[in-house]
């Protein structure tokens, strides 16, 4: 993802790289890339150098960067999905001190995915059952996927119920009857796909399917982009792209 950020830099004059931040130990530590910026591990230098952050990390790294921008007074756009429970609250409290786009998927498409969803589920009522199945690539290490929560959890919201109280993330051996008013949502894993989720309503006699692919990365990393331009200058508070887009 870091190099589709750098490549969707390369195409935007309102912005420009100022660090690129890798682990310690990461082979491509000092590489020389644009700008004069070479690759660190150095945060603290490498967040002096921004206005924006963006954050494609693990959820630990993601958090450490947001801890950190939020000490230097740097705005931060996190693509980062698996993230606890306690994690997702330090976040919360962070977002007091600066404005933070918190999403787990920055696809245009995949919020218009979601607004439909949403949408959907408000116009059909509780009389069509509803599941989720997403697949990844084989190296993702959370699931189900972030962006399938999210979904889920819309559902959920047009409802008027918590998804904690409806959400079946497994079925196995003599399960019973379907209960009523369940979200589903299953997980596949499998060879370097980038990403789908499709969003299945199950009534009698007919079905309606919402479907999102990605063949490439690049629309993540333009999203980001677009988040990130937008945080320049908004108060301190925690946003989604609802917000980046205009549609909340």
């Amino acid at each position: 993802m870091g190099e589709r950020v750098r490549a969707a830099l390369a195409a935007e004059p309102a912005a420009q790289l100022g660090a690129a931040i890798e682990a310690a130990g990461h082979p491509r530590l000092g590489e020389a890339l644009e700008g004069g910026v070479r690759v660190s591990s150095d945060l603290a230098a490498g967040l002096g150098e921004a206005d924006v952050a963006i954050a494609f990390a693990t959820p630990a790294a993601s958090l450490a960067l947001a801890r950190a921008a939020a000490e230097r007074g740097v705005p931060c756009a996190v693509g980062t999905t698996g993230f606890g429970a306690g994690e997702r609250e330090e976040l919360e409290r962070l977002a007091g001190k600066i404005p933070l786009v918190v999403t787990a998927n920055f696809s245009v498409a995949v919020v218009a995915l979601r607004f439909l969803t949403r949408r959907a589920a408000e116009l059909l009522g509780p009389g069509y059952d509803v599941e989720i199945v997403e697949l990844h690539h084989a190296a993702k290490v959370d699931a189900p996927s972030g962006t399938a929560l999210e979904l889920a959890a819309a559902v959920a919201e047009a409802r008027g119920e918590r998804l904690a109280d409806r959400q079946v993330l497994a079925r196995q051996g003599h399960t019973g009857a379907r209960p009523a008013g369940a979200i589903g949502i299953q997980a596949l894993r499998g060879g370097d796909n980038p990403g789908e989720h499709t969003v299945l309503f199950l009534g009698p006699g007919e079905r309606l399917e919402l479907v999102h692919r990605a063949t490439t990365r690049d629309h993540f990393a333009h999203g980001a982009l677009r988040a990130a331009l937008w945080l320049r200058g908004k108060a301190p508070g925690r946003y989604g792209m609802e917000q980046v887009l205009g549609l909340g």
